[in-house]
């Protein structure tokens, strides 16, 4: 599939995703499907570990997440589109974001496509929404997401809003994902507001 024209001075609807091998297979996958809905096109790397963890926690099969996304790129392809500035995007968002990828983002350590096309999307002042899953915390994970706050990106750990009072996982996800796009300014429509009432 070709990449979408983009014309001059516009930003792009389209958006990096990467999907490590935290615990969370799923909201990577779900993302890929609201983003979908959204029309917006996805250039997915997911990490080898991601691969483990879909097995043990999933049905999905990488086909499966191949059928969801626009482009998918081998998590080794450093020569990927989403591996360079001038290839304009809304942003990244890392969902699930593992301790040790996040480390190498912390560091500057790019040893695979996800964490250079964070690098990227942090040099170009682009949007970077890490979704860290991990606990409890050690200093060193605290220190790394400390560093990429620092560096702009923001730490969006996958915490369920119980005021939204979810009936089932799927509206968990559904509701914690809607709180990361709306950093983009994407309103999914999955997200139960706070209203205080009288």
């Amino acid at each position: 599939m070709n990449a979408h024209a983009v014309p001059r001075g516009e930003t792009p609807g389209r958006m990096a995703v990467g999907i490590s091998g935290a615990s969370g297979f799923v909201y990577g996958v779900r993302l890929l499907e609201i983003l979908r809905d959204l029309g917006i096109e996805t250039h997915v790397v997911v990490s080898r570990a991601a691969l483990l963890t879909m097995v043990h926690e999933t049905g999905c099969k990488l086909s499966d997440v191949e059928a969801r996304a626009d482009f998918l790129y081998r998590s080794d392809d450093v020569a990927a589109s989403i591996s360079s500035g001038s290839f304009r995007t809304m942003g990244m968002i890392v969902a699930p974001c593992s301790m040790k990828t996040l480390a190498e983002i912390a560091q500057g350590v790019t040893s695979g496509l996800i964490s250079r096309a964070a690098e990227v999307t942090l040099k170009e002042r682009r949007r970077l929404v890490l979704m860290t899953r991990e606990t409890p915390l050690t200093r060193s994970h605290l220190q790394n997401m400390l560093a990429v706050t620092e560096m702009g990106g923001i730490i969006a750990p996958p915490v369920p809003a119980f005021y939204a009072r979810p009936a089932s996982l799927d509206d968990m996800v559904d509701h914690t994902l809607g709180r990361v796009l709306d950093m983009f300014d994407l309103d999914s429509g999955k997200v139960r507001r706070w209203v205080k009432t009288p």
